[in-house]
């Protein structure tokens, strides 16, 4: 016995506990963790956004202060050098040994000086350094000498000289020599950034990308070999802010949040520049916005895991402490759920020396008295169906009893009926139902009189059609039975054609349900391979070949292939019924009906 019973609608204590154990711990826990955690973001935001603004002010203010030594070099170069000549560095004068040693010192008293020049108003001059001008260096000096005609110094385009790793990122800074405002030439030096390299170098090993561009965005020298000297980084979002503002905030550093595209990826990143006031210039870092904010979002996660790790706790202290409570009662719960179910051989086990404890003692002897209550029911209910199939055979054999030459036919009809409608693949249900409509089909027999159902020889028409009510006769007998309902079709129709000319009704293909197809393939199968008073019986490949003759027209295709199934399969085994020979039918002076078309033409039709 079974019972799907609704579950109760309620709420768990447990769930109670738990609930007010979160309100009045987790809650306010949760509340100042995220206070906590707000602040310290800001903070640390606020850091890293100081640190590269730090950076970049301190590698601007570098790069101006050394320009700034530069450039009073070469005016104490100047100096010197007008002393030396007196104000005289005409073609004559220009490549006195003394003015040649003071260039020649004035080089070798810097490293980052790789190359420098004097040139006279006529444009002719002297030269000392490390380098030799390539054409690119000498387009360069053309227009520093035009700048130092106007009296104008100049700061030229970042330049790299030399290729293989000889290569060096150079630029040109030159200054007028003029004396009593009369212009005598230009002092040109080229400068090797290699020191600003090494600081951008510095400054990359610490996490960050830094590189130096130009008021036009070209990059004039970068840390790594990402980009080249003289490529337009304007596309860059930090570097187009700084280019649009332009002169007008030569002195303030911008710190941006900025999408950097790579291939068909964006990457959010955070970028700071700072202008290098004397040189037009800009000194940019960046870093990946997820780098730059990962102590954040590091303290976000360790603050989370904490949180979560408290509310863990919580609820695990909370579950120990309501589990204590509430176990038992879940105990209970569970078995009052399984007697309810049909399972009475549990038994509660509660420690307990409360009302509990009492309860669940209670609940076993009620379980004890259950079960031998419902065992006693199952017995009975057993014996009951077993006295109501008995009962059914006997029906059914004393039906056979009637009629010798049908001795056992019920028997058989069912065991070919059940094994038909297990290789149709039914259900257990349904099953059941072929069962007992198969042993009774032939139950409204008990109806007809015995001159027409032990007659040795064919039948009249009149009594064929005396003979053929045992469907409805037996229809009849079992329709006040109500849990015999569903076997009826089985008795009634077991004779019905597909074709429409069977019998009680004269029903037509899918009219017929499947059980009464299965009845009568098996009805067909037994009464062909079995002696009667009309026919001898056939071998049961003959029959079979008989029963697929008739597929389609009055039996089921599809049952018909489940019997040569099983037959092939071996799984029915035909034995010879003994009967006793057909008596010598009487002369009479009454000339003999003839036999009905349908005994003789299709056996499906016979009252069998």
């Amino acid at each position: 016995m079974s019972l799907n019973l609704p579950t109760p609608s309620r709420l768990p204590i447990l769930y109670v506990i738990l609930s007010v154990l979160v309100l009045i711990s987790v809650v306010p826990m949760y509340f100042y963790s995220a206070r906590v955690e707000s602040i310290n973001r800001d903070r640390l935001i606020t850091n890293e956004r100081l640190l590269q603004n730090t950076v970049t002010r301190s590698l601007a203010d570098d790069i101006s202060q050394h320009q700034e030594s530069l450039r009073m070099m070469q005016a104490n170069l100047a100096s010197a050098l007008q002393v030396a000549s007196g104000g005289d560095i005409t073609s004559e004068h220009v490549e006195a040994p003394e003015l040649r040693a003071l260039l020649e010192n004035f080089v070798s008293s810097s490293d980052d000086l790789a190359y420098a020049t004097l040139l006279n108003s006529d444009a002719k001059g002297i030269s000392a350094g490390r380098i030799a001008p390539d054409a690119f260096l000498q387009r360069e000096l053309e227009r520093a000498y035009a700048a130092a005609r106007e009296g104008r110094i100049y700061n030229g385009e970042a330049l790299v000289v030399g290729t293989g790793k000889s290569a060096r990122t150079v630029m040109l800074v030159s200054t007028p020599v003029t004396y009593s405002g009369s212009f005598l030439g230009m002092i040109g030096s080229v400068v090797d950034l290699q020191f600003l390299i090494r600081r951008l170098q510095e400054v990359n090993r610490g996490g960050l990308t830094p590189y130096v561009v130009d008021s036009q965005g070209r990059l004039v020298v970068g840390a790594t070999s990402d980009y080249a000297t003289g490529q337009d980084m304007s596309n860059l979002e930090i570097v187009r802010n700084f280019v649009e503002a332009g002169t007008k905030v030569q002195m303030v550093a911008a710190t941006r949040e900025f999408n950097l595209r790579n291939g068909n990826t964006n990457i959010k990143m955070l970028g700071t520049y700072s202008p290098v006031t004397n040189l037009d210039w800009a000194v940019v870092v960046q870093k990946p916005r997820a780098e730059a904010y990962r102590g954040v979002y590091e303290m976000q996660r360790n603050a989370r895991t904490l949180a979560m790790m408290a509310v863990a706790l919580s609820v695990g202290i909370s579950i120990f402490a309501a589990r204590r409570i509430t176990n038992p009662l879940q105990v209970l719960t569970h078995f009052s759920r399984a007697i309810a179910a049909g399972d009475f051989s549990q038994r509660v086990h509660v420690k307990s020396r409360t009302e509990i404890g009492e309860l669940a003692d209670t609940f076993n002897v009620m379980s004890e008295e259950l079960e031998h209550f419902v065992l006693d029911l199952k017995r009975a209910a057993t014996e009951n169906r077993d006295l109501f199939m008995g009962s059914i055979q006997m029906l059914a054999g004393a039906v056979d009893e009637k009629d010798p030459y049908t001795r056992g036919h019920s028997d058989r009809v069912t065991r070919y009926s059940l094994m038909i409608a297990k290789e149709m693949g039914v259900s257990e249900d349904f099953i059941e139902t072929v069962r007992i409509s198969a042993q009774l089909h032939d139950v409204g027999k008990i109806g007809i009189e015995d001159r027409i159902l032990k007659k040795p020889g064919a039948l009249t028409p009149e009594e064929f059609e005396i003979m053929k009510t045992h469907t409805t006769k037996g229809a009849n007998i079992l329709r006040p039975v109500a849990q015999l309902k569903e076997m009826i079709p089985g008795i009634e129709l077991h004779h019905e054609s597909l074709d429409g000319r069977g019998y009680p009704h004269g029903l037509k293909g899918d009219q017929i349900p499947l059980l009464p197809r299965i009845i009568a393939v098996a009805d067909t199968f037994d009464a062909l391979t079995t002696n009667r008073p009309y026919q001898q019986a056939h071998d049961p490949v003959d029959a079979l070949k008989i029963i697929h003759n008739l597929s389609g027209k009055r039996l089921d295709p599809t049952v018909a292939s489940a019997i040569t199934a099983i037959f092939y399969r071996g799984d029915i085994r035909i034995t010879r019924p003994t009967v006793p020979a057909p008596p010598i039918p009487v002369k009479s002076t009454v000339p003999a009906p003839a036999q009905p078309a349908a005994q003789i033409t299709a056996v499906s039709e016979a009252p069998v």
